[in-house]
């Protein structure tokens, strides 16, 4: 089981973490955009308030007064402001609220009389009645602080709802994730509740009861299919046996009744790999390095008659030291398929059989398909009298066992290879053949199996039977 996974929930948390500082963010600028719009409005009602009676003096006397409140000047024009007003005024003449030079800070309003009298600017310097900038700074740590406290109690608050809804789920993703086929569990649904997390968990609840109700039938066929599969195959073995101690049998017959000890022997090999591949047992760990040669001379001589009445010459050109960890019944079900493959789509010509650049290469002159179509289940080429399973179950071998098998080639041959090792290996013979795979073929019985005979050098390593 793996380690618990939170992202979902943190997901949660950081959204409402993320949310909360947005609403924090938004509510500090309210805030600040608040206070110094109230604190200008407070200084624009003042000045509002002495420019019409500033105007009502003028109405009425003919001069301006002096302002009400210290803060505030009368000026006849521009040219009477203070020197660094007078400087911001004439750069930009539109502004009538100015910052003006050592903190002083400046409110202007235009006073235009009635008639033709000449205008006046009232100058408001606010500085020592302004009221949020010393406070800038605390109003400032009071909102930053406000916000952390707002983000701490939305992260506490987002974990607490965060684990609260998102616990049905992970109790659910940890059940599914501690399933294997030995141990399915099987009505958990009714502990989880009859939101959108139970209508999963009861969909899975009912899978894995299917599952359950599958597994359990092929592991009674696999028994079943072993059980029947062996003992035919005991009852030949032993009948075989018992007709090989006759003593009137002739070289012809004695021959062939060899190769039927040798297939039985076989299939038995290949009802065991493959009730285990469909078991999933771990046949690894029994793998030692095997000398190809031994299984693949007598592969040759096992699928010789797929070449009866064919023209074509089989070389076979595989050094003694050429290996590989496969256990021996996958070795053997491995080189009769692709070698049965290529005796049976050759018509004509030769079947080469070699080892280059630390690949064992089955070659032989009979068109190739497309190679990701003809390994699957129930693909025959053209004039196959089987099923389409033979290169369907390599595929599944090699998946199972790490053998990059390639099939490639054009409209005139197909190659088809897998890497093997080279060299003797510590602690095993020259050449060798799987447990239980039979007896090694001599090299007369490889010569003799072949149509119309040829010659061998099979001791050495390398053979020739030509058509």
């Amino acid at each position: 089981m793996t380690a618990p996974v939170h992202r979902l929930r943190n997901r949660l948390m950081l959204a409402f973490a993320v949310f909360a500082l947005a609403v924090a963010s938004l509510f500090g600028l309210y805030v600040a955009v608040f206070v110094y719009s109230v604190e200008d409005r407070f200084f624009e009602a003042m000045l509002e308030q002495e420019a019409r009676q500033q105007l009502e003096q003028r109405a009425t006397r003919g001069t301006w007064s002096p302002p009400r409140n210290a803060f505030m000047t009368m000026h006849d024009s521009p040219a009477t402001f203070p020197a660094d007003l007078k400087v911001a005024f004439n750069a930009e003449p539109w502004r009538r609220e100015i910052a003006g030079n050592e903190g002083r800070h400046y409110h202007l309003r235009a006073l235009q009389p009635g008639g033709s009298g000449a205008p006046g600017w009232l100058v408001a310097e606010v500085s020592q009645q302004l009221v949020v900038r010393p406070m800038r700074r605390q109003i400032l740590a009071l909102l930053a602080w406000s916000g952390v406290a707002v983000v701490v109690v939305a992260v506490l608050a987002g974990a607490w709802l965060a684990r609260r809804t998102t616990r049905p789920l992970s109790k659910l993703a940890a059940l599914v994730d501690d399933m294997a086929p030995a141990r399915l569990p099987v009505g958990f649904a009714a502990d989880f509740p009859d939101d959108e997390v139970g209508v999963l968990a009861r969909g899975l609840d009912r899978l894995s009861g299917q599952v359950r109700a599958f597994v359990a039938r092929e592991h009674a066929f696999t028994r079943d299919a072993s059980h029947e599969l062996r003992t035919p195959l005991a009852v030949i073995r032993s009948a075989t046996e018992q007709l090989a101690r006759e003593r009137g049998l002739s070289a012809a017959g004695r021959l062939q009744l060899d190769h039927v000890q040798q297939s039985a022997r076989h299939l038995e090999q290949t009802v065991i790999t493959l009730l285990t591949l469909a078991r999933e047992e771990n046949v690894e760990r029994d793998a030692t390095p095997l000398a190809v040669l031994p299984v693949l001379e007598q592969v040759v001589v096992e699928q010789a008659a797929l070449l009866e009445g064919k023209p074509v010459a089989v070389r076979v050109d595989v050094p003694g030291d050429a290996r590989l960890t496969v256990p021996g019944p996958v070795l053997h079900m491995l080189l009769a398929n692709l070698v049965g493959n290529a005796f049976a789509h050759t018509r004509a010509g030769e079947v080469h059989i070699d080892v280059a650049a630390g690949r064992l290469r089955i070659r032989n002159t009979a068109p190739a398909g497309d190679p990701d179509t003809i390994v699957r289940p129930f693909a025959k080429g053209e004039g196959s009298a089987g099923f389409g399973l033979g290169l369907a179950i390599v595929h599944r071998l090699c998946d199972r066992f790490a053998i990059d098998l390639r099939i490639e080639g054009t409209e005139h041959a197909t190659v088809a290879s897998f890497s093997v090792q080279q060299g003797r290996a510590h602690g095993c013979p020259t050449q060798g053949v799987a447990t239980g795979a039979g007896p090694l073929p001599s090299t007369a019985k490889v010569r003799d199996a072949l149509p119309n005979g040829g010659g061998a050098h099979g001791k050495q390593g390398r053979g020739q039977y030509p058509r």
